[in-house]
C-alpha cells in the first residue's frame, strides 16, 4: 500500500510543475497540453499517447476521447469553423461514393467529424445520442398512441401523413 500511495504522489508531482515546481501555465489548456507531454515522457517515445484509452468503450466515446487527447497536444482546428468545413467536406465525399465499403467508411468520417464537433461545443456524444434516442423512442410511441385513438394503423399511413403526425407529436412530447 505505501508503494502504491508513494507512486501515485510522485506522479501528481511531477504531472503537476505548475503547482509543485516552478512552471508557470497562462491557462487551464495549457495545463493540459503539459500533462500529456509529461504523460508522454513517462510512457516513452515509442508507445502512443492513444495506446491506453479502453478500445472496449462506445464508439462515440472513444471517439471523443481520443480527440481530447491529440487536441491537448495541439492537434486540433484553430476554431469551430474549421471543424464544420471539415463536416461539409466529409458530407460531400459521402455524396460520392458508389461502393459499400467506401460508403461505410465515409459514414465514419462523417460520425467521426460530428464528435469532434460535440467536443469543441463541449457536449459529450454519447450522452447527447442517447438522449436524441429517448426522444424519438418517446414521440414515436406517442405517434402510435395517436394512431390507436383515432382508429387508424401507422403503417397504412402515407409517409407525408406520418410526417405529419410526427411534427404534431414534436409540439407535445419533448
Amino acid at each position: 500500500m505505501k508503494d502504491v500511495i508513494n507512486n501515485i504522489n510522485t506522479k501528481l508531482i511531477n504531472r503537476h510543475p505548475h503547482i509543485f515546481g516552478s512552471a508557470k501555465v497562462k491557462d487551464a489548456e495549457e495545463v493540459a497540453h503539459n500533462w500529456e507531454v509529461l504523460k508522454q515522457r513517462e510512457r516513452g517515445r515509442e508507445v502512443s499517447m492513444l495506446e491506453n484509452v479502453p478500445g472496449e468503450m462506445p464508439a462515440l466515446s472513444y471517439s471523443q476521447e481520443i480527440q481530447r487527447r491529440v487536441a491537448r497536444v495541439g492537434f486540433d482546428w484553430e476554431d469551430i469553423e474549421g471543424v464544420i468545413d471539415k463536416l461539409v467536406e466529409e458530407v460531400g465525399e459521402f455524396k460520392q461514393v458508389e461502393s459499400q465499403e467506401r460508403r461505410e467508411q465515409e459514414f465514419g468520417d462523417l460520425l467521426f467529424t460530428l464528435v469532434n464537433v460535440a467536443r469543441r461545443l463541449g457536449v459529450d456524444s454519447e450522452s447527447a445520442l442517447r438522449g436524441a434516442n429517448r426522444r424519438f423512442y418517446r414521440r414515436f410511441t406517442c405517434m402510435e398512441e395517436v394512431c390507436r385513438q383515432r382508429g387508424v394503423n401507422l403503417a397504412d399511413l402515407s409517409f407525408d401523413e406520418q410526417n405529419a403526425l410526427w411534427e404534431e407529436v414534436k409540439k407535445k412530447v419533448e
